[in-house]
């Protein structure tokens, strides 16, 4: 696919220029496809050049700008004004914004309505151009810049909507920010490849998602675990509900047994998808049975390949692999006998314990394997000394946590200290916070700490 993104995007307006496009939940308002490209043309018309004149054609521009029909505008503009625009997290502080954009060499960034200078040296910086850049954290918590071409893209957004069986007709609802790798994939491309519209939520709290569901009947629900939990939890209705024939759950692993407790509760199952913002789409449960009995996260993509190695290391082939056809995530992984991905963690997160090596990702899957235990993450922490520690999501007794891991691990391998949380910490992403986790497993007991720690406590008092 050799036509930019902007080209495409106009062979879908054409198509069907008075189909809806967009949907602010929160307004009420909603944009065909002509009106939401007009809105674009608009943007590129005024701000194709920066105050000074110079053109942004060619240039890395950063937009901060939250979901909704500025963000479409911004985006197209930039895309038909010849830019390469970089989405960063507008819930990001300020600083941090601005600082993810400088390390991309992007001289400017679009907030609050207009174009912000970056400064001399990030004016300075040349960058090859492209479509776009993803901005991700990976595992080290610094800003990296991951350019993608329009043909690279565009394969993602295909591979996507084939192997899912998203097509035209769907719309969206969108929780997850349009800018990230998830939202990039699963929403902003299928409208712009295709036309499937996007309802951006008024708010990802439970009972918005079912007061925009039942106004605007959405297909299609990208979630992450912690929306998907939080909605069983809740006392929405399943009619709500209703209009969603396909729910989909990426970000991080979903307990089995909140997938049977959805279905259950509204009737829809839900399917684990598996990806990375190098790669874009990897893997997707097409039957759901998977992501029901936690045994994997799918098969490959259409147009994705992998490749095994005896060492757990995986490597992705694909035309939407930024930066070549090739890429080894750093997660690891195994083939099953369904043909289904295997997560089994990352590669650096292997420690030792009493002069023994084991992986973190065996203590979690241990833990996540218990009743009642929702979620898991194992860490090294430092409270003084090396001290193997470990926080549940979990409504049950941290003691009948250590019980019932004694069945399933040596006893070197049970952690020295279990935290209980009702819900973890997330990312803006939707994603466990592992840096907040580590904080908490590392903290000191002190009386600031007497309430969070309480369960860990008490599993101590039962060793």
């Amino acid at each position: 696919m050799r036509a930019p993104l902007s080209r495409l995007w106009e062979d879908t307006v054409a198509r069907s220029p008075s189909a809806v496009a967009v949907v602010e939940a929160s307004t009420g308002r909603a944009w065909t496809r002509a009106e939401l490209a007009a809105g674009a043309a608009r943007w590129a018309g005024t701000h194709a050049r920066t105050p000074a004149g110079s053109p942004l054609s060619g240039r890395r521009v950063a937009m901060s700008v939250p979901n909704g029909a500025e963000w479409f505008h911004v985006f197209l503009g930039l895309l038909s004004a010849g830019a390469v625009p970089a989405p960063v997290d507008p819930t990001e502080p300020e600083e941090a914004r601005l600082s993810a954009a400088r390390s991309i060499g992007a001289p400017w960034i679009w907030h609050a309505g207009r174009l912000h200078s970056l400064g001399p040296a990030a004016a300075a910086a040349r960058r090859p151009g492209g479509c776009l850049v993803k901005m991700t954290s990976g595992t080290t918590g610094a800003p990296r810049g991951l350019p993608f071409s329009h043909s690279q893209m565009a394969a993602d957004g295909r591979q996507i909507c084939r192997t899912m069986g998203i097509g035209p007709g769907d719309s969206s609802l969108a929780t997850i920010p349009l800018g990230y790798s998830y939202g990039l994939g699963n929403l902003v491309l299928p409208l712009i490849l295709q036309g499937s519209g996007v309802v951006c939520a008024s708010s990802a709290l439970p009972h918005a998602i079912a007061s925009d569901a039942a106004r605007w009947r959405p297909t299609v629900f990208p979630a992450v675990p912690a929306v998907l939990r939080a909605l069983v939890a809740s006392d929405v209705p399943r009619e709500s509900l209703s209009s969603l024939r396909l729910v989909i759950s990426a970000g991080s692993a979903l307990a089995p047994e909140t997938g049977l407790a959805f279905e259950a509760k509204f009737g829809t199952r839900i399917h684990g998808f598996y990806g990375t913002s190098e790669t874009g789409g990897i893997a997707f449960d097409r039957s759901g049975e998977a992501t029901l009995s936690g045994r994997g996260a799918g098969t490959p993509l259409r147009g994705v390949r992998i490749r095994y190695g005896a060492d757990g290391r995986f490597v992705v082939s694909s035309p939407a692999v930024g930066g070549g056809r090739r890429f080894s995530p750093a997660d690891r992984g195994k083939r099953n006998e369904h043909g289904e991905l295997v997560l089994m963690g990352r590669t650096d997160r292997v420690v030792k314990v009493a002069g023994r090596r084991v992986g973190l990702a065996e203590i979690e899957a241990a833990l996540r394997s218990l009743p009642g235990v929702r979620d898991a993450f194992a860490h090294m922490a430092a409270s003084p000394g090396a001290v193997l520690a470990a926080a549940v999501c979990a409504d049950c007794a941290g003691a009948d946590v250590r019980r019932r891991l004694r069945a399933r691990l040596a006893s070197w391998k049970i952690p020295s200290r279990i935290l209980v949380l009702p819900e973890f910490p997330a990312t803006s992403r939707g994603k466990p916070d592992a840096g907040r986790l580590r904080q908490m497993l590392s903290a000191p007991r002190t009386a600031n700490s007497i309430s969070t720690l309480s369960s860990a406590r008490q599993m101590s008092a039962s060793r």
